[in-house]
C-alpha cells in the first residue's frame, strides 16, 4: 500500500518559488489502475517522481507499506527503486546500440542476478509484451509502439509492486497507443499502475481509478480510498543494490567498442597528458636532484666548524653601526668623548669555548649527534716531538702540521697518516684546537671520497680560514 500525507515539492529559483505539490494527501490500493490528469504545470509528473524516489520532498511523508521514509538515506531509495518500482517513459530511453534483449536486461543488472537467470527473465518479459521475435532487433529498427513495450517489458522484468508510467502513449498513434493501453490494464491485475496522461478518453475508458490535479493540488478523485489496518500488508525485504565485478567489466567493454573512433580518439588524448605529465615530473626530479647533489658537494666541502675562540663579526659590526648612529657631536668649543665601541674592544671581548668538554661530549653521542652527522674531526694544536715533521708545498719554513683527528679513520699529520706505534705520543682533549662537524648533507661526497681512498673534508686540506697553525713544543 502507497500513502502520501501532506506532500509538499517547491522549485525555487533565484527569488522565484514555484509550488508543484501543495500538501497532497492521497493513498492507493495494492492492485489498481491510477490515472493521473490534469493541465501542463498541474503537478503530475512531479507526483509521479515523488512516488518513484526521483525527487525529495521538503515537507510531509511518504509511506509504503506502513514504512515512513522521512529518514531514508540514498542507498535506501536506491534499494526502494530498484525493487519496488518499475518506470515506464513517454520518450523510451532505450539504449540505441545495445539489442532488444540486452535493454531489457539491463534493468538486472543491479539486482544480483546471474547471466543465465537475466537473460530467461528478459525473455519472458518479452514474451508477456508480444515481441518474442524481435529480441535481437536494435531500437532504430522497430516502431514506436513496439519501443515502448520493450519499455514496459524492462520495467516489469524485476516485478515490481508498483509501475509508474509517465504519458506512455503521448508519442503514439491512436492504433498504438490502444495496444498499449491493453497492455498496461493486464498489468493492473496483479500490481498498482500510475499513469500521467494528457488523453481523459483513454483514461476513463481503461483506468479504474481517476485522479485529478491543478496548481499542485489534488481537485477530484473518481475512487478515493481510505486505509485501514487491515489494508496494509506486510512489507518484503528489500534486496540491497549490487552489480558483479565481470557484470561491469563486461557492459564497459561493450560500450567502448560501440564507438571505436571516439574511445580512440579518448585513449590517443589521455597517452598525452600522461606521457606529459610524466616527462614534467621526471624533469622535476632530475633538477631536483641535481640542486642536491651541488649543495652536497658544496656543503660537505665546508663543515660546520667550532673553534677554541671566536669572534661574532656580524654582531661586532652591526654594534658599531648602531653606535655611530646613536653618537651625538659635541658643542662648538667643547671636546666630545665618544662613548662608541670599537673594533679592538670586541676582539677583546672574544668568549672562549671549552672544546675538551665538547669532545667528551661528542664522544658519548651527546644530543644524538651521530644521527645528524657523518664524521667528526678534531685538530690538536700540539705538535708530537718525536714524530718527524713534514713540510707540503706552499707552507712557510718552520711551520709544522699540527696533528688531525678523523672520526673513524686515525689520527693525520697532515696528508700522512701516524701509524700504531706513535700512538703514545698522540694528544689529549685538552689540547683540542678545533671541532668539525660534517653534516648529513657531505654523506654522498664523503663516501666518494672514501672509495677513492682519500681522506675525507677537511682531512687532506689545513682549513686556514679557521685555524690557527702554531710551531713550537706543546703548550703547557
Amino acid at each position: 500500500m502507497l500513502e502520501l500525507k501532506e506532500i509538499v515539492k517547491a522549485y525555487q529559483t533565484a527569488n522565484l518559488v514555484q509550488v508543484a505539490l501543495n500538501k497532497v494527501s492521497v493513498a492507493f490500493r495494492d492492485n489498481e489502475f491510477v490515472a493521473v490528469l490534469g493541465q501542463s504545470g498541474s503537478g503530475k509528473t512531479t507526483m509521479l517522481n515523488v512516488i518513484g524516489g526521483l525527487d525529495r520532498f521538503q515537507s510531509g511523508d511518504l509511506v509504503i507499506d506502513g514504512i515512513s521514509t522521512k529518514n531514508y538515506k540514498a542507498r535506501d531509495w536506491d534499494a526502494y527503486r530498484n525493487n519496488r518500482i518499475g518506470f515506464v517513459f513517454q520518450a523510451y530511453n532505450l539504449i540505441p546500440h545495445q539489442s532488444v534483449l540486452s535493454n531489457v536486461e539491463l534493468a538486472l543488472t543491479l539486482s544480483g542476478v546471474s547471466r543465465s537467470e537475466r537473460r530467461k527473465r528478459a525473455l519472458d518479459a518479452l514474451t508477456r509484451v508480444g515481441l518474442a521475435d524481435h529480441v535481437h532487433k536494435k531500437p532504430s529498427q522497430m516502431s514506436g509502439g513496439q519501443m515502448q513495450r520493450v519499455a514496459i517489458a524492462r520495467a516489469l522484468i524485476n516485478d515490481p509492486e508498483i509501475l509508474l508510467a509517465d504519458e506512455p502513449t503521448g508519442a503514439l498513434d491512436s492504433k498504438t497507443s490502444v495496444q498499449v493501453m491493453d497492455l498496461l490494464r493486464d498489468v493492473a491485475r496483479d500490481r498498482l499502475v500510475i499513469m500521467v496522461t494528457h488523453n481523459p478518453e483513454l483514461a476513463h475508458q481503461y483506468a479504474t481509478r481517476i485522479v485529478e490535479l491543478a496548481d499542485g493540488s489534488i481537485v477530484a478523485d473518481s475512487d478515493p480510498f481510505v486505509p485501514t489496518v487491515e489494508d496494509r500488508r506486510e512489507a518484503k525485504p528489500a534486496r540491497r543494490t549490487s552489480m558483479g565485478f565481470l557484470t561491469a567489466l563486461s557492459l564497459s567493454f561493450n560500450n567502448l567498442m560501440t564507438k571505436k573512433g571516439r574511445t580512440l580518439m579518448t585513449s590517443f588524448a589521455g597517452s598525452i597528458g600522461i606521457i606529459g605529465i610524466a616527462a614534467i615530473l621526471a624533469l622535476a626530479n632530475g633538477t631536483n636532484a641535481y640542486i642536491q647533489k651541488t649543495e652536497e658537494e658544496t656543503l660537505g666541502s665546508y663543515p660546520l666548524t667550532i673553534q677554541k675562540s671566536g669572534v661574532d663579526m656580524t654582531a661586532a659590526l652591526s654594534v658599531s653601526a648602531s653606535d655611530s648612529a646613536k653618537a651625538k657631536t659635541a658643542p662648538d668649543g667643547k671636546v666630545g668623548v665618544s662613548d662608541m665601541r670599537t673594533f679592538a674592544d670586541t676582539i677583546r671581548d672574544a668568549k672562549t669555548n671549552d672544546l675538551a668538554s665538547l669532545k667528551v661530549f661528542l664522544d658519548n653521542n651527546g644530543g644524538g649527534i651521530e644521527t645528524m652527522t657523518n664524521a667528526i674531526e678534531y685538530d690538536y694544536d700540539v705538535v708530537p716531538p718525536d714524530l718527524p715533521v713534514r713540510h707540503h708545498q706552499g707552507d712557510r719554513p718552520g711551520q709544522p702540521r699540527p696533528v688531525h683527528e678523523a672520526d673513524g679513520n686515525g689520527f693525520w699529520r697532515g696528508c700522512f697518516r701516524i701509524d700504531d706505534g706513535h700512538q703514545r705520543l698522540l694528544p689529549d682533549a685538552r689540547h683540542v684546537h678545533s671541532v668539525h662537524l660534517l653534516l648529513q648533507c657531505g654523506r654522498r661526497r664523503l663516501a666518494e671520497r672514501r672509495q677513492r681512498g682519500r681522506p675525507g673534508p677537511g682531512r687532506g686540506r689545513q682549513h686556514a680560514q679557521h685555524l690557527r697553525v702554531h710551531a713550537g713544543p706543546e703548550r703547557p
